[in-house]
């Protein structure tokens, strides 16, 4: 039986965008399913003892761009460590995220293309054309996507959900990756062990 891995990420993470392509590797590789569930990690920052970007020390702040230099080093991913539209609002293109999910399409593929808008091409999530042409390197039509009768209000509250069952499974950052067995594996830096993990589940 085939691995379902829960996905707890969020698009305007650096993080998630650096180990969304090599997630979809590794899931590939080890016949496993990714259940894509974007958050909103405000709330989970605030009941978990986190702090948003803006408000953490400058000792931390630092260290992260050193860690994302490094980071963009080992794994050759292109990355502006400064895009000039972050923060940005992610809502709409979060809300096609989780329309390609119910549509049974590649969301993970549509949410790897979304974040390479914002950390590789210095666009905008709340630009519709940015959105549109990420969606096409996907292979997927976001007017199409939209057209499926799903309301904008239905679509948050599924992040909402989403979010509140990061919670219960105790993620606390982004990315998480979870297993059946509750396992979790927080950050791009954990894929390695993730792999090892789902090969020990199939031997």
């Amino acid at each position: 039986m085939p691995v379902t891995i829960d996905y707890y990420m969020t698009l305007t993470s650096p993080w998630t965008y650096l180990g969304s392509a090599p997630f979809a590797e590794i899931a590939e590789r080890n016949n496993a399913t990714v259940n894509i569930k974007p958050c909103t990690f405000g709330p989970i920052f605030e009941q978990t003892g986190g702090l948003p970007l803006p408000k953490r020390s400058p000792q931390r702040r630092a260290y992260r761009m050193m860690e994302l230099k490094r980071w963009r080093e080992v794994l050759g991913t292109p990355i502006n460590l400064e895009p000039k539209h972050f923060p940005c609002d992610d809502a709409a293109a979060t809300r096609l995220v989780i329309a390609a999910k119910l549509q049974g399409k590649n969301a993970h593929r549509l949410s790897i293309e979304l974040g390479r808008a914002v950390w590789e091409r210095d666009e905008t999530l709340v630009d519709p054309v940015a959105v549109s042409l990420a969606a096409q390197r996907a292979g997927l039509d976001a007017a199409e996507l939209r057209a499926g009768g799903v309301s904008d209000a239905e679509l948050d509250g599924l992040r909402e959900k989403f979010t509140q069952e990061a919670l219960s499974a105790g993620v606390f950052g982004a990315p998480s990756y979870v297993l059946p067995s509750g396992e979790i594996f927080w950050g791009q830096d954990r894929l390695e062990l993730l792999e090892r993990a789902l090969k020990k589940l199939a031997s």
